[in-house]
């Protein structure tokens, strides 16, 4: 028996990832998109925490945030990345590590126009990852920014890009009787796609 070309055998992850996707989407999740995204330093130091897909396509998945937030700054010291989704209805896992990188200011600037205008005027006030002195700072900044695009659309901060992570490694996570849980891995290789089962 013949087997899949690399080419399909990512198409098939993708499509397999969309579909679990849309199940969570049916189930009473609040956040089905959430993510954890694990990201490290220019040291190995590790961080991580929930972010929300945005889109996911041939080409990988994409996230927006702050560029001079902490993990943007990880991001551009270390582009190695991990996500990791977990739909507990479903009791299903997806891990992903790849390698990020910008998405170009066309497709940002396109997801920038369907945020909440508020959520926009709180990308620019947030300083997003440093030291806060207090609450009444932060929303004397959201008003300030508020009152300079009154009457005009807000543009979108030159520090919120998006970010794609193109995937490496794919891996499939199913809740097994007796902690058997199927584990199916699809791995990118000098060679191309590859799939396989790894024991629970």
């Amino acid at each position: 028996m013949n087997e899949p070309s690399t080419d399909l055998l990512l198409d098939e992850a993708l499509q397999r990832f969309r579909r679990q996707l849309d199940a969570a989407r049916k189930t009473d999740l609040r956040e089905p998109t959430a993510m954890s995204l694990a990201t490290a330093d220019a040291q190995g130091r590790p961080s991580v925490r929930t972010m929300l897909l945005k889109v996911v396509d041939e080409r990988g998945f994409v996230f927006f945030t702050n560029s001079l937030s902490r993990k943007g700054r990880e991001l551009q010291a270390n582009p190695r990345v991990s996500l990791c989704f977990f739909w507990q209805p479903l009791m299903k896992q997806v891990r992903i590590d790849g390698m990020i990188e910008v998405i170009d200011d066309a497709e940002a600037d396109k997801y920038w126009r369907t945020r909440p205008r508020d959520s926009q005027l709180g990308a620019w006030a947030s300083q997003q990852s440093e030291p806060l002195a207090d609450r009444e700072t932060l929303e004397r900044r959201v008003a300030e920014y508020h009152d300079k695009f009154v009457d005009q659309q807000v543009p979108r901060p030159p520090h919120w890009p998006g970010y794609r992570v193109v995937p490496e490694r794919i891996e499939f996570w199913k809740s097994g009787w007796h902690r058997l849980h199927e584990r199916v891995c699809y791995d990118k290789t000098d060679q191309g796609w590859t799939r396989f089962l790894l024991n629970p």
